[in-house]
């Protein structure tokens, strides 16, 4: 098992990223309340959209069937704080990608 950070910015962004030995592409934006993720396959073929990123939990937990070989978590700098905020994340807000090595 490996864990690494996720690099983001409190801006919306795409980037590609390998985990698990597997190419996908992700999409990150702000939806009014809170940050949204979006996993796509190397084509950009939407694997799962509208993934909100908050604490506590394997943001992937309910798409175990996918076999993806990676879970995913936010953690919070600030204990006081639930979720990243508009303006924190990849700052006091960080998204985390731990893999089944």
């Amino acid at each position: 098992m490996s864990v690494s950070e996720i690099p983001l910015a409190p801006d919306s962004q795409s980037f590609n990223i390998t985990l698990a030995g597997v190419d996908y592409q992700m999409r990150v934006v702000w939806r009014g309340v809170c940050w949204f993720l979006d996993l796509m396959d190397s084509t950009g073929t939407l694997m799962i959209g509208g993934i909100p990123l908050i604490t506590g939990a394997d943001l992937l937990a309910q798409y175990h069937y996918l076999n993806l070989g990676f879970s995913l978590y936010v953690v919070c700098d600030d204990p006081a704080s639930e979720n990243p905020t508009q303006f924190d994340l990849g700052i006091n807000s960080h998204l985390y990608a731990k893999t089944e090595d």
